[in-house]
């Protein structure tokens, strides 16, 4: 079933680019407010990284990096989350994130259950280590797994089903 999945990826030059990205950052702005209703919300299901990843695993790493950076700023412009303070990390992770998932998915040609928990996991790493670089905190970097496994096993599991079985073409 994956190896029919149509994976792109999409140049700066190309109108449809920007559009994409604009739906996958409104993706990201809606779904982390629905997750903000429920109490620790945003810090157990991590939903500010979910469509930068499928953008990113779908549409290319520009379409990704596009997501992973607008998606925190203009969630703090207009809802002052993720507070301005996390931002540097945020975006990090969220740099990472479409790095990541673009590399995967140009590389490899499908989006597998093993490639998605790879990409999780290397943005995961290496943003904590970034985090724990950024503000001097173990417990901070280490936040994202304590809290965040819901969130990171539904940014693994929701994006397969997400690439594989919804935007198949």
């Amino acid at each position: 079933m994956e190896s029919n999945v149509k994976l792109y990826s999409l140049p700066y030059s190309e109108l449809k680019t920007y559009w994409l990205a604009a739906a996958f950052i409104a993706g990201n702005i809606i779904l982390p407010q629905l997750c903000h209703l429920i109490p620790q919300g945003g810090m157990m299901l991590l939903p500010i990284y979910f469509f930068t990843l499928v953008g990113a695993y779908k549409f290319g790493w520009r379409v990704g990096l596009l997501t992973a950076v607008f998606s925190p700023l203009v969630n703090t412009a207009l809802f002052g989350m993720p507070a301005a303070a996390l931002l540097p990390v945020i975006l990090l992770k969220s740099v990472l994130l479409a790095i990541a998932a673009g590399w995967a998915a140009s590389h490899f040609r499908k989006a597998s259950l093993p490639l998605l928990v790879g990409v999780v996991a290397f943005y995961q790493l290496l943003g904590g280590i970034g985090e724990w670089a950024i503000t001097g905190s173990a417990a901070s970097a280490l936040q994202d797994i304590r809290l965040g496994l819901p969130g990171i096993a539904f940014q693994i599991l929701g994006a397969y089903m997400l690439i594989n079985f919804i935007i198949r073409k």
